[in-house]
């Protein structure tokens, strides 16, 4: 093939072309060549393949619809993922403020048949197994069902939040046939919340940030197969591995030529990268229209696997832009603090704002900061955290800019 020289505006031409071709015509991307992970990959024709869920025993769709869109006012988004086999269905008490899980509640009344075929997840922000129970009631009322699949406590950075108390509330809430499956989902810390529940025998689930850039890190690495072995379900969020720092544009152009000359988007090829990993059973993707629903089920559906020279490619653009990339390792830059901000916390709102553009999410996350954590990240030296950070962030700057953006 000749070599192109890929400036902005082919690139966004031939780009085009790429991603709608993709969503008319799922699965026959250029130069697709089967292999041995197809099989375990079958599925019913043009539905998403389906993957064992740790040792569960319960199969889930490799793609997930993330719950983060206005649910109520986009019905048709849900019959057309239950339609392409996109069966898993995430939310959380708190999306938009309980309207997420309301407006599938508002789906199940109107197609009661439809919850026999889907796997649904939910959780709480609470650590209090009186504030689960709660919070847990609360989902069943809004979902209107007796029982979701996965309940999740959300966001932990630690596994301190994973006492006895919780596991013997999880095991009744199992015996009363509320939830089938308990679990956690983690932004920060990943590595070390990956390896001690691997150690744990009553973790069934986790959901965790897993992308191109942290793929080759040997220690998530490690985290990932400890919790394969364990048998623990793996979901994949934020696999996009977009920063908090526009970096690297040159460099983003030419690793999107690369992907469009094979068939598929550079958003496409990122997901594939991800799913060739057998031990992530789903990702969970935010989809909050019908073309990134298209475009990611057709990634699904498509068999062309990527290349050793893909994965090599990606990885080296990875390094190139790793000075944008908050990888959450808060323990490392929040320690050298003297009053100790969640520095992590505020980089994943940056993160909100600049990449998801939910300016809206991110500003109410950061306006849940204390007055003391405000001033702190106002007046903090952060001479050190930027030394000690393996990526090289511009901390300071950063913490500055959310204060300015989002405060």
């Amino acid at each position: 093939m000749t070599k192109r020289h890929w400036s902005r505006r082919n690139f966004i031409k031939t780009a085009g072309t790429a991603c709608a071709s993709s969503v008319l015509v799922p699965g026959l991307a250029m130069g697709a060549v089967p292999d041995h992970r197809d099989r375990a990959w079958a599925a019913a024709p043009g539905q998403v393949p389906k993957r064992p869920f740790g040792r569960s025993g319960i199969a889930v769709s490799m793609l997930s619809l993330g719950g983060m869109f206005d649910i109520p006012n986009n019905q048709l988004m849900l019959q057309q993922a239950l339609r392409l086999g996109v069966t898993y269905w995430d939310t959380a008490n708190s999306y938009g403020y309980g309207s997420s899980e309301e407006g599938i509640g508002q789906f199940f009344a109107k197609y009661p048949e439809a919850r026999q075929s889907v796997f649904l997840v939910t959780k709480s922000g609470r650590e209090d197994p009186d504030d689960l129970a709660e919070h847990l009631n609360l989902s069943l009322k809004r979902l209107k069902t007796d029982t979701v699949d996965l309940f999740f406590m959300h966001a932990l950075s630690s596994t301190r939040p994973l006492t006895d108390d919780v596991r013997r509330w999880a095991e009744r809430a199992k015996a009363d046939g509320k939830i089938r499956l308990f679990g956690f989902s983690t932004h920060r810390n990943m590595q070390s919340c990956l390896q001690e529940a691997a150690k744990m025998e009553w973790i069934d689930a986790i959901m965790m940030t897993y992308n191109f850039r942290l793929m080759h890190d040997p220690e998530m690495q490690a985290a990932v197969a400890a919790c394969q072995e364990a048998g623990i379900g793996l979901t994949a969020m934020k696999t996009q591995g977009g920063g908090q720092v526009e970096t690297g544009s040159d460099e983003a152009l030419a690793l999107g030529g690369r992907f469009v000359e094979r068939g598929f988007t550079p958003h496409q090829a990122k997901l594939k990268a991800v799913w060739d990993n057998p031990a992530i059973a789903s990702i969970c993707s935010q989809m909050p229209n019908m073309t990134i629903l298209m475009a990611n089920t057709a990634a699904a559906l498509d068999r062309t696997h990527l290349t050793s020279g893909d994965h090599r490619q990606l990885a080296h653009f990875a390094e190139l832009t790793r000075a944008g990339y908050c990888t959450g390792c808060g323990d490392v830059c929040e320690s050298a603090l003297a009053e100790c901000p969640p520095v992590a916390d505020v980089m994943r709102y940056l993160m909100y704002s600049r990449n998801y553009g939910d300016h809206r999410r991110a500003r109410a996350r950061f306006e849940r900061l204390s007055v003391s954590n405000r001033r702190a990240l106002a007046e903090a030296d952060y001479a050190e955290a930027e030394r000690r950070c393996p990526q090289g962030l511009p901390i300071g700057r950063l913490m500055r800019e959310a204060l300015a953006e989002l405060g």
